[in-house]
C-alpha cells in the first residue's frame, strides 16, 4: 500500500512500514542466502561479503544502473528518493531488483539536509537505524582514524622527550616528523565549524605534542574512501597501511605502517567490510555500505556492495553523489575502472524547480520556504535552465551510456513544463520519464522503470574519458574542458610544482584523479548556475590519499568540515518516552 506523504512525516510512514519489514530469516529465504551469510544486528542485518561472493562467483551479473543528477539546488532534487522509487517500480514489474546506497552522516542528518533515506513512499527503512549510526561503520572509521592521530601525537611527544638510545630501548626508531607537515586531522561525525582549526597539546610536556590541528567530518576521512574502493579484507588492510599521516623533515612520507598502527586500525574496521541490508517501504532489498562525500572523495557506495548486489539481483540500482559532473564522472572513470564493472544505463534526476533556478530563478535556501516563482508555471525560466540538464546528458553520453532523464515530480509542475523537459531531453538524445515515486511509490515509478528496462537492452559502448597513463595535469585539463565546460585550467605555482613532483613519483603511478569541487555549480564557483561559459578552473592544491590511491586536485574553497545552520534538524528530533521511538527525523 502507498501512504499519504502529504499528510504524514517520513518517520511516520517509516514507522507504519516497519511493522511488516522483513527480518533476517525472511531475507535469507527471499534472497536465497545461506544461514552463515546473514549476520543479524537487531532489526537489521549485515551480509557476509566474502561468503556470498565466493558462492555466487559463477553467476552472471545483473543489470547495473547508476542514478545521478543535474547540478543540485541546496534542497537537493531527490536522487536517493529516485533510486529507491526506481527499485520499487522495478519490483512492481515483478523483477528481482535491489539498491546499493551510501550510509548517511550524522552531520547532515542533524543539520539541514536530513537523513538521505529518500522520502515519502520511496524511503529506506528502518529509518531510525539508518539515520542514527546503523551498524556502526562510521564509528569504526572514526575510531580507526583517530587512533592514527593518537599514534602520531604520542610518537612526536616521545621523540621530543627521549634521545635515540632511549627510543631504541623502547623498540622505536626516530621518525623525525615535521610538525608543520602533518596531513591528517581528527574526525567527528557532526558539522562542527568551531573545530575546523584547533591547537592541541596545550598544558605542558605531559599533555602531548603541541601543534596546530583540525577536525574534519568523519565521512571525509580517507578510511571512508578506502572502504568504498576496497575489494576484500586483505586489500583493506594493505590500503590502511599506506595512509600518509605526515611527512618527516626531509619531506619523506610517514605512514600508518611507520607508526605501527595500521593493524589496530584494521581491527576497528574488520566488521565494516560487510554491507548492511535494509529495505524500501515496499520491501525491496537495499544494501547500505560506505558514505564518502562526492565533492572531496569518490562519492559512491562501495564496490563490495555493488559486486554482491549484481550477483543477488537481476537489476542493481546504485547512486552517485551530487551531479554527473562530480559523482557520475568519478563513478565512470574511477569506480568502474577499479571494479571492472560496466553500467548499462545512467538515470539523470532532475526537477522542474531546479531547472528554473538554473534558468535564473530566485536563490533557494535550505530550511526556508520555496520562493513563489517556483510555485507557478514559467516556461521562459524553465527553457533557460534546461541547458544545465542537456549538459549533464552530454556528460553521461561521453561514457558510451544512453541516459534516462527522470523528472522527479513536484505538485506545482504543469503539463506544459513537463512536455518541455521531455522535448529537450529527447533532442539531446535521452529517454525521459515522469516519476511520482514520492507520492505513489512503485506505482508512481512505472514509467521510469519501463524506460530503464528498455535502456538496459541498448548496446553499451562504454569507454573511459582518459587513459590511465595520462599525466595528472593533462587529466585535470581534460576533465575541466570535457566535463565542466571550462575553457582551461590555472594552477597556483605551489600546486603546479606539487603536480610535477607527483607525476614523477613512481609510487603515485596509477593513482586515480579525484577532483575536489563544489557541487552547486558546473564551475568552481557555487554562485554560477546553469552552464557557465568562458571561465577557467583554478587548482590551488593537491591532496594525496595514498591508501585509497587518489590524487585530489583542489579547486575553489571546499571545506572538509561543514558548518551547522541556524535551524538544524536536531531541534525537531526527540524520543517518545512512552514508546522509546525516535520522532522528527526527515
Amino acid at each position: 500500500m502507498a501512504y499519504d506523504p502529504t499528510q504524514m512525516k517520513d518517520y511516520q510512514i517509516a514507522e507504519l512500514a516497519e511493522q511488516n519489514m522483513p527480518g533476517a530469516a525472511e531475507w535469507q529465504e527471499r534472497l536465497n542466502l545461506q544461514s552463515d551469510e546473514v549476520i543479524p544486528y537487531g532489526r537489521i542485518c549485515k551480509l557476509d561479503f566474502i561468503k556470498i561472493i565466493d558462492r555466487l562467483k559463477d553467476r552472471p551479473d545483473g543489470k547495473y544502473i547508476n542514478v545521478t543528477a543535474i547540478t543540485p539546488t541546496p534542497l537537493g532534487e531527490g536522487k536517493t528518493t529516485t533510486t529507491l522509487g526506481l527499485v520499487e517500480g522495478l519490483g512492481k514489474r515483478g523483477l528481482n531488483a535491489g539498491a546499493a546506497i551510501r550510509q548517511p552522516s550524522s552531520g547532515p542528518t542533524m543539520n539541514v539536509k536530513g537523513t538521505a533515506a529518500g522520502g515519502g513512499n520511496a524511503l529506506a527503512i528502518p529509518m531510525t537505524e539508518f539515520s542514527l549510526g546503523l551498524t556502526g561503520d562510521i564509528n569504526d572509521i572514526m575510531n580507526a582514524h583517530n587512533l592514527a592521530m593518537v599514534a602520531l601525537n604520542a610518537r612526536m611527544q616521545h621523540e621530543r622527550n627521549y634521545d635515540d638510545a632511549e627510543l631504541a630501548a623502547r623498540g622505536l626508531k626516530r621518525l623525525n616528523i615535521d610538525p608543520t607537515a602533518v596531513e591528517m586531522g581528527w574526525v567527528i561525525d557532526f558539522c562542527a565549524q568551531g573545530l575546523r582549526k584547533i591547537i592541541m597539546g596545550i598544558g605542558g610536556r605531559m599533555n602531548g605534542y603541541m601543534m596546530d590541528s583540525r577536525f574534519d567530518i568523519a565521512v571525509s576521512s580517507e578510511l571512508m574512501a578506502i572502504l568504498a574502493v576496497a575489494t576484500d579484507l586483505k586489500d583493506l588492510r594493505e590500503r590502511i597501511g599506506k595512509i600518509i599521516v605526515a611527512y618527516d623533515r626531509k619531506g619523506c612520507p610517514v605512514t600508518t605502517s611507520d607508526l605501527e598502527v595500521a593493524g589496530a586500525m584494521t581491527a576497528f574496521m574488520r566488521n565494516a567490510i560487510n554491507p548492511t541490508l535494509l529495505s524500501t517501504v515496499e520491501y525491496q532489498p537495499v544494501l547500505v555500505h560506505a558514505g564518502p562525500f562526492a565533492n572531496i572523495a569518490i562519492g559512491q557506495s562501495s564496490i563490495i556492495a555493488d559486486r554482491i548486489a549484481l550477483k543477488m539481483f537481476d537489476y542493481n540500482v546504485t547512486e552517485s553523489g551530487f551531479g554527473s559532473d562530480i559523482g557520475f564522472e568519478k563513478f565512470w572513470n574511477v569506480k568502474c575502472r577499479l571494479s571492472g564493472l560496466v553500467p548499462n544505463v545512467s538515470v539523470i534526476t532532475t526537477s522542474i524547480r531546479a531547472l528554473k533556478m538554473h534558468g535564473g530563478g530566485p536563490v533557494v535556501a535550505a530550511g526556508r520556504p520555496l520562493p513563489a516563482a517556483y510555485e507557478k508555471e514559467n516556461l521562459g525560466l524553465l527553457e533557460k535552465g534546461v541547458a544545465n540538464l542537456q549538459h549533464h546528458i552530454n556528460i553521461v553520453k561521453k561514457s558510451g551510456i544512453n541516459p534516462v532523464v527522470c523528472i522527479n515530480a513536484f505538485y506545482p509542475d504543469t503539463r506544459e513544463e513537463i512536455a518541455m523537459v521531455r522535448r529537450y531531453s529527447e533532442q539531446a538524445g535521452a529517454r525521459c520519464a515522469l516519476s511520482e515515486h514520492w507520492l505513489k511509490g512503485g506505482e508512481g515509478a512505472l514509467e521510469l522503470a519501463d524506460a530503464v528496462i528498455d535502456a538496459c537492452n541498448d548496446r553499451v559502448d562504454f569507454n573511459y574519458l582518459y587513459d590511465p597513463e595520462l599525466p595528472l595535469r593533462q587529466r585535470v585539463e581534460l576533465i575541466a574542458r570535457e566535463i565542466y565546460g571550462a575553457k582551461g585550467v590555472s594552477w597556483t605555482p605551489e600546486a603546479a610544482a606539487k603536480a610535477a613532483r607527483l607525476e614523477s613519483d613512481p609510487a603515485m603511478a596509477g593513482f586515480a584523479t579525484m577532483m575536489v569541487k563544489t557541487h552547486l555549480s558546473l564551475s568552481h564557483d557555487p554562485a554560477l548556475k546553469g552552464v557557465p561559459r568562458g571561465w577557467v578552473l583554478p587548482v590551488r592544491d593537491i591532496l594525496v590519499f595514498a591508501g585509497a590511491g587518489f590524487l585530489c586536485p583542489v579547486t575553489g574553497a571546499v571545506s572538509l568540515m561543514p558548518g551547522t545552520g541556524s535551524d538544524p534538524a536536531y531541534r525537531r528530533i526527540d524520543v517518545d518516552t512512552a514508546t522509546g521511538k525516535v520522532i522528527g527525523l526527515f
